[in-house]
């Protein structure tokens, strides 16, 4: 046997814990099972384990303490209280195998005699069986759970499930109404909260109160500066939050109402708004939108800018070392950010960058074998599609897919069409490509491709020619965006349905463009950038299918075409890709220092 440090669930030493090979496991297994030189028994629940002290001992401190501090019982038997039989029979069997079988039926039962005995091989098995099965109607309940035993790991990684998933935990999970006064009031607060609408943080105060609404209806005031009321739509707030029974009746809520409308009053005359008031505080993102690369003042670019929709504010992420790249795509995968080929205004390229989105570094990976400038990529199934593109003499049709884990690229089926400035997504396990240009004329035909068969499929072609169209999956449609037909820049917008084999007509963009970045954040469409027909643009709007409206967000800091856009999401470092918050005043501060007894009549 040999010694081995171990680790608990917070990363911290719990002592050693012996390991044995496999066939040193088996023979003492089966000695046991066999009841053969064995030297102590444990009863528990009136039934009897004969066992071996030693093997006890390698993976628990409790059985070390046991049985060398205390006086060996006459009997030789040692009663094991508040453990049930079948817990102590799977502990037993881990001592000795190493191995333990953690269920639903079995993990809380299990957890607690592992952390009583201290047999933290099986508290890490149930740790990992817990952290592996979370979900929305479950994580608060495994959060609650940790209150109770240490374990910071699991207690922290439910706990960022909770943030990370509010919206839905809060609607569905019969475990949420459960949460004390202060977890809730913890959660609410977190700059962390993932809610793309405050609206949706209030009705889950509702939802929480009403569940035992007399008991718990004084709490409203309280939790009610949780909520960043003054980022709410003002109709909602107005009619749903400041004449709603509870905050009427409950006279602690005055002021900050009355704040809440003066911020709405100075956001709705277009007043820049304060990040430091906690009303008006954007919470952090869940994922941004990174717009790469591009044609910028005659050449190409390296710039990098993300865009944080919860404040609509971009903000640079430039690396000043890398390479200016136009004409390439971007897609992000595993944490990471692949840059595929491009023009530099010299070359073209077939070298694939890759970005560290936690270190922020620049990496070679595989290049591809053909170089391809107006390239267009798609992510699916873990892989990166690359296909069609100029290699500088050809217009090409040829497709390759590179592997991360591999860090290698292999060739696939071609397409029906030789594209260059088309654009491509990944929709329902296959990938679409529209549009482009095949040497004489822009393009009008759409092609879908399944990796299954590895095989390209021509679809309805669109309404309309479209080279440097930007092409992305939206509510189960493709969409195709703006582009060149051959003699105008358009704004116009299509969609296509697998399910009908369809193109419908979309409202149009606000402005035309073409070969501009294009993706899907938090539910609605965004463009930004690209070739208004004179010009390149920073301008950057967004489509909602829900109202079928566009609207403008704020332009980036560098016009340009020729970039590719794509969103990361779950950054552990999302601080360093959002716009800055500094630290909120306290409201108490901000209450004081406006005179809200001006505002009693607008309450």
């Amino acid at each position: 046997m040999k010694m081995k440090q171990e680790v608990d669930c917070a990363g911290q030493e719990v002592g050693l814990e012996r390991t044995m090979s496999s066939m040193s496991c088996n023979i003492f297994n089966e000695l046991r099972l066999e009841g053969k030189l064995c030297d102590v028994v444990l009863e528990v629940e009136g039934l009897q384990f004969k066992a071996h002290k030693n093997i006890l001992c390698g993976c628990s401190p409790y059985f070390r303490v046991l049985f060398t501090h205390n006086m060996s019982p006459m009997t030789g038997v040692y009663p094991i209280p508040g453990v049930s039989a079948d817990t102590m029979q799977l502990l037993i069997e881990y001592a000795y195998t190493r191995h333990v079988e953690v269920t639903w039926d079995n993990v809380e039962a299990l957890l607690v005699a592992a952390d009583y005995l201290s047999v933290m091989g099986a508290v890490r098995a149930c740790c990992g069986f817990l952290g592996g099965q979370l979900s929305v109607e479950n994580a608060v309940g495994i959060w609650r759970l940790t209150n109770h035993y240490p374990l910071p790991r699991l207690r922290r990684r439910a706990y960022l499930y909770i943030l990370r998933c509010f919206e839905e935990v809060a609607r569905v999970s019969e475990e949420f109404p459960e949460l004390s006064l202060e977890q809730l009031g913890d959660l609410l607060g977190e700059d962390t909260l993932n809610a793309a609408q405050e609206e949706v943080v209030f009705e889950a105060l509702l939802r929480w109160i009403s569940h035992a609404h007399e008991e718990r209806r004084g709490h409203i005031s309280q939790l009610l500066l949780k909520v960043r009321m003054g980022l709410m739509d003002t109709e909602y707030f107005r009619g749903r939050v400041k004449n709603h029974s509870l905050v009427r009746s409950d006279e602690r809520c005055r002021p900050v109402i009355l704040e809440v409308l003066r911020v709405m009053y100075d956001r709705d005359m277009n007043t820049r708004l304060d990040f430091s008031n906690p009303l008006t505080r954007p919470r952090l993102p869940h994922a941004v939108l990174l717009a790469v690369g591009g044609w910028s003042g005659g050449a190409p670019t390296n710039s990098m800018e993300s865009y944080d929709a919860r404040s609509d504010r971009w903000v640079s992420v430039t690396d000043a070392d890398e390479a200016p790249r136009a004409y390439h795509g971007v897609v992000s995968l595993g944490g990471a950010l692949y840059c595929v080929g491009g023009f530099d205004g010299v070359q073209y390229f077939n070298s694939v960058r890759r970005f560290d989105l936690a270190a922020r570094r620049w990496h070679q990976a595989a290049p591809m074998h053909a170089q391809r400038c107006y390239v267009s990529v798609a992510a699916l199934g873990g892989c990166v599609y690359a296909m069609g593109g100029y290699d500088g003499h050809t217009r090409l049709s040829s497709l390759e897919r590179y592997q991360p884990e591999e860090n290698q690229w292999t060739p696939l089926a071609s397409m029906h069409e030789q594209r260059s400035d088309a654009s491509a997504t990944s929709l329902h396990d296959k990938v679409y490509i529209c549009g482009g240009y095949n040497g004489s004329m822009c393009l009008q035909s759409s092609e879908c491709y399944d990796p299954r068969t590895d095989q390209w499929t021509l679809i309805t072609p669109m309404g309309v020619q479209r080279s440097g169209v930007g092409v992305v999956a939206y509510k189960d449609h493709v969409y195709a965006l703006g582009g060149f037909d051959g003699v105008d820049r358009l704004r116009t917008v299509e969609a296509y349905s697998p399910a009908t084999t369809a193109w419908r007509s979309v409202p149009s963009m606000f402005i035309p463009r073409s070969n501009f970045g294009v993706e899907v954040l938090e539910g609605l469409l965004y463009v930004a950038g690209g070739f208004n027909g004179h010009s390149t643009t920073f301008n950057a709007e967004c489509y909602d299918d829900t109202t079928q409206e566009w609207s403008d967000v704020r332009d980036m800091a560098v016009h340009r075409s020729a970039l590719s856009c794509c969103v990361v999401t779950g950054l552990s470092n999302v601080t360093e890709y959002a716009f800055p918050r500094p630290s909120p005043a306290p409201l108490r501060y901000v209450l004081s220092y406006f005179n809200v007894t001006l505002y009693f009549g607008l309450y």
